[in-house]
């Protein structure tokens, strides 16, 4: 009987050390997989956290304006734009903002698109940039790498899925196991590895609500997974609420084809038509684009709203309105002819999922409570850089030389059944990252147990 019950504490611990040295060895092979990704992720979710204050710094010409008068009619500024450019086409016309701010109209010419800088108050051209040379939208696209091609968003959306398990993970290797030292505070100094495992340890603890946050936040842009959810709740009515499309003609054309930035719930619904037959057994003409932006005011949406201008006799005027405040987050389609509003949808007809994750997408982006948002996103940004350069410094000062140091198997393979498990929920739930998942641990236990040059050097 005592062998017995000796025996049982002795199975336990073994089975709790197999565990945890399971847990390190995939925390450690999906840092090192994503650290780069990582890095680059918080730096440019910084800089676009703060692009407004970035772009009125550094491109102050373009933004701001001295306040004088009244300000000119939209289709005054529209043409003084395209005086600037001969042959172009206007696609899109976002008024100034606030008295001091400059007006702008996007154009479309030989297939490229332009954001022109105009002064509200005399028509003069303030500058020009590409569409997709726009500080913004660069930042965003090397955020999602996006700016690089398909496949290279693809991996970002894997790495967002390995900053999910990477936080769980982190917190149960962090979870005190009767010590004080590397739970709240930082022992050693830089040059002993524990104060470097010991401050990657509490920044994580710290920081991992947040960070888990961003990378779950961050879904819905992804090209795969994102993609996926948004047609399904579109399918099934719970992104975009379909009945308000019943009454009227829909185009091929989504949201996202005519609005440079509209809301994540919305980029895939519909344009409606404009009623041609109406318009043309009344003999009515285009209302144009002032009486346009006097229906947009008249519907209440608010300054410096995008307001799409129709490229056909079929195409319809958009405003959209989609920084902020997410209580003014709006989208109105209305009929280039009759001016009508066909559709007219705001962020509380959302269904409560499409504003969950609408709401999740605002937080992200630093945008629902102003400057404290955009402190409290900078700080999980800067979390993650600190784990990424302690966990480097930390496994530079552990690792053998000429060796990865790949922390030990565990004594007993068994958990590995627990992982697997966690893989195929995973896989399910986020298939790109689930797929990198089972490729690590297909790698862990073939490759690296049974190629002899491999295990010597990952060990």
């Amino acid at each position: 009987m005592s062998a017995f019950t000796a025996a049982e504490p002795a199975a336990a611990a073994t089975h709790n050390i197999s565990l945890y040295r399971a847990i390190w060895r995939w925390h450690f092979f999906a840092g090192l997989l994503v650290i780069p990704f990582m890095l680059n992720l918080a730096v440019t979710g910084s800089l676009y956290l703060f692009k407004d204050q970035i772009a009125d710094t550094f491109y102050s010409h373009r933004f701001l304006v001295a306040k004088g008068g009244a300000m000119l009619q939209p289709q005054q500024i529209a043409d003084a734009a395209l005086a600037a450019f001969p042959g172009a086409r206007a696609t899109s016309y976002r008024e100034a903002s606030a008295a001091d701010r400059s007006a702008w109209v996007t154009l479309s010419r030989g297939g490229q698109s332009t954001i022109v800088y105009v002064n509200p108050y005399d028509g003069s051209i303030l500058g020009s940039v590409g569409s997709k040379q726009e500080f913004g939208w660069v930042v965003k696209r090397i955020h999602s790498l996006d700016y690089f091609g398909e496949w290279s968003n693809r991996i970002i959306e894997i790495v967002a899925g390995f900053a999910l398990v990477l936080v769980v993970t982190g917190m149960y290797l962090w979870w005190p196991r009767q010590q004080s030292g590397g739970v709240l505070t930082v022992r050693g100094n830089p040059s002993r590895r524990v104060f470097w495992r010991d401050l990657h340890a509490v920044t994580g603890a710290l920081a991992g609500i947040l960070i888990f946050f961003l990378a779950f936040s961050g879904m819905p842009w992804s090209g795969y997974w994102g993609a996926n959810v948004n047609a399904w709740l579109t399918a099934h009515n719970l992104g975009t609420p379909a009945a308000v499309w019943d009454d009227v003609p829909k185009s091929a054309k989504t949201t996202q084809d005519v609005v440079s930035r509209p809301g994540w719930v919305v980029e895939n619904a519909p344009v409606p038509l404009s009623d041609t037959a109406a318009a043309a057994a009344q003999s009515a003409k285009p209302i144009g684009l002032n009486e346009a932006v006097d229906i947009m005011h008249g519907l209440g949406m608010v300054a410096g709203s995008d307001l799409a201008i129709p490229a056909d006799e079929t195409g319809v005027y958009t405003a959209s309105h989609y920084f902020g405040d997410l209580a003014k987050e709006r989208t109105v389609h209305i009929d280039q002819y009759s001016g009508k509003p066909l559709v007219d949808i705001a962020y509380d007809q959302y269904p409560a999922l499409g504003r969950a994750i609408e709401w999740g997408i605002n937080i992200h982006q630093g945008q629902e409570w102003d400057l404290f948002n955009q402190l409290l996103m900078l700080g999980a940004c800067l979390a993650i850089v600190l784990c990424c350069v302690t966990a480097v410094a930390m496994w530079w000062k552990r690792r053998p030389a000429g060796r990865l140091g790949v922390p030990p198997m565990p004594p007993q393979k068994s958990v590995y059944v627990g992982l697997w498990l966690i893989a195929i929920v995973f896989g399910v739930t986020f298939p790109l990252t689930g797929a990198a998942i089972v490729a690590m641990l297909l790698l862990d236990q073939l490759v690296f147990r049974f190629v002899p040059p491999l295990r010597r050097f990952f060990t």
